[in-house]
């Protein structure tokens, strides 16, 4: 496909012309895709804004240039210890901001290098991503891939043990500010545990939910119900909303799952089980606890990864 743009937004792309993309999705959750092997490449966060516009763009909630890691200074202090991270995701939301990581974005990458021969990953095997998030590795599985997002961790400082709530959200469609949690997976979420699944549906999301207090770098809004009951055959199930820091609402949010799972599973107490599904508006991703490397808790992010176009700007 070619994409011409109208007379309006071509001045945002005077440098762009002839660029190869490509448009994927994970659950949902949509990115528009460059490869720039030669580090050459530059989009500005206005072209990127323009790029991910769903009217006078290409459309996606975030752009993510697949680069080699040697050509960033984020990536070259990744490979002085991580020598086989080659390829680096270099995320932006959709509003040109970056972005620290991703998680459906990094399993549609892996899936863009590989569609774009950049990269060969048979299934079972895996591949070492540099991301602003750190590290991730990502192994090809039959129906998609499965990322390692490393270790998680509570935002703000106290005892992990006894932290329940550490934030109130106001949102329209909620009558009142609502208790949080605020969970790191790389980039910041804030988790809201709702009741009943018309909550959920009555909460609006056009506008930013307001954090109090915001973590430093703003936050991810996660809303979420528990299913009833909350694990069934050893897995546990919840359906989750979000609000995306510098996107607005998305169809899915990877690391938003993991947080998600990771507070109501905290909330539930020592015996939560390990494996849980989010359904999203998107589909469903899959999210599990295991031992890591130094005996940190490290979360799994698994789920689809589908590139739907390919095209030239002109």
């Amino acid at each position: 496909m070619d994409a011409t743009l109208s007379e309006a937004t071509q001045p945002a792309f005077s440098s762009l012309g002839g660029l190869r993309f490509s448009k994927g999705h994970g659950t949902g959750n949509d990115f528009v895709l460059i490869a720039d092997p030669e580090g050459v490449q530059t989009i500005d966060p206005g072209q990127v804004a323009t790029l991910c516009d769903r009217h006078r763009g290409i459309g996606g909630d975030g752009l993510i240039r697949a680069v080699p890691s040697r050509f960033l200074p984020e990536g070259r202090e990744l490979l002085a210890h991580t020598p086989n991270a080659e390829w680096f995701m270099d995320y932006r939301n959709g509003d040109g901001s970056l972005s620290e990581m991703c998680g459906n974005g990094v399993r549609v990458f892996v899936h863009f290098l590989l569609a774009e021969g950049l990269v060969d990953l048979p299934e079972g095997g895996a591949l070492t991503i540099g991301t602003r998030g750190g590290v991730k590795t990502v192994v090809r599985t039959g129906n998609g891939y499965a990322v390692d997002m490393g270790p998680w961790e509570f935002i703000f400082p106290g005892d992990a043990t006894a932290k329940a709530m550490d934030s109130l959200v106001s949102a329209d469609g909620l009558e009142v500010p609502r208790p949080a949690l605020s969970v790191s997976m790389g980039n910041p979420h804030t988790v809201v545990a709702l009741a009943e699944l018309s909550e959920l549906e009555a909460t609006r999301l056009f506008t930013p939910p307001r954090v109090d207090p915001v973590p430093a770098n703003g936050t991810n809004v996660e809303f979420v119900v528990p299913a009833e009951p909350l694990v069934h055959n050893g897995v546990g199930m919840v359906t989750m909303r979000v609000h995306e820091r510098g996107v607005g609402e998305t169809q899915s949010c990877g690391t938003g799952a993991c947080a998600a799972a990771v507070a109501i599973r905290h909330w539930a107490g020592a015996e939560a089980p390990d494996t849980w599904n989010v359904k999203v508006p998107g589909g469903v991703v899959g999210v599990k606890f295991f031992v890591g490397p130094g005996g940190h808790e490290h979360v799994e992010l698994s789920g689809p990864a589908v590139i739907v176009a390919s095209g030239t700007l002109s």
